[in-house]
């Protein structure tokens, strides 16, 4: 997919963009920081519950730096943040799946627990939402930068036939007949 890259900065979608980021990068930090400060191990398996989660240093490494991705991503904004949101949310997503998998086993090196995994999914859905939201849904404002990036070449196309050639040669413009009003269904 193209992206148009020349849209305006204070466009409405930005907003969007930049609040999923925002706010899913500070709480990531947040719950980084909390573990970080209770000096955890680093590939503790069992891990410690922080926030409802269970953590070990390793996640909260993680959670800062993808966190701090995120916050990153709200400041620049615009398409970067869109893109960013999607790819992180598909991340969650398969973290999630991966997780899932490898708990109660000595492979479970981020001490993932049910909790985790459902916070995984929930927020992999939430910021992948935010991402996508603009680009993959019908009926988009012709404003839209997604919108026009996959309709350049028709509209260029549109603006340059003439009134004969959009109805098709030998054809006449089409009269379409009023509808009637609809009948007041109360009775006398």
């Amino acid at each position: 997919m193209k992206l148009n890259e020349n849209r305006p900065v204070d466009h409405r979608l930005s907003n969007v963009y930049r609040f999923g980021s925002g706010l899913t990068g500070a709480v990531l930090i947040i719950f980084g920081i909390l573990g970080l400060f209770n000096q955890l191990a680093f590939f503790d398996t069992t891990g410690q519950v922080i926030a409802g989660l269970s953590t070990n240093g390793a996640l909260s490494v993680i959670s800062v730096s993808i966190g701090s991705l995120l916050v990153g991503g709200a400041a620049i904004g615009g398409t970067f943040a869109s893109t960013l949101n999607t790819v992180i949310g598909i991340g969650f997503i398969i973290s999630g799946m991966v997780n899932l998998a490898v708990m109660d086993t000595s492979f479970n090196l981020l001490a993932f627990r049910i909790p985790n995994v459902i916070f995984s999914f929930v927020v992999g859905l939430m910021v992948m939402t935010f991402g996508m939201y603009g680009r993959f849904t019908g009926g988009l404002p012709d404003d839209n930068p997604f919108w026009r990036a996959r309709h350049a070449q028709k509209e260029k196309a549109e603006k340059e036939k003439g009134p004969e050639e959009k109805r098709g040669p030998g054809t006449s413009p089409r009269v379409v007949p009023p509808r009637p009003a609809p009948q007041s269904r109360t009775r006398r």
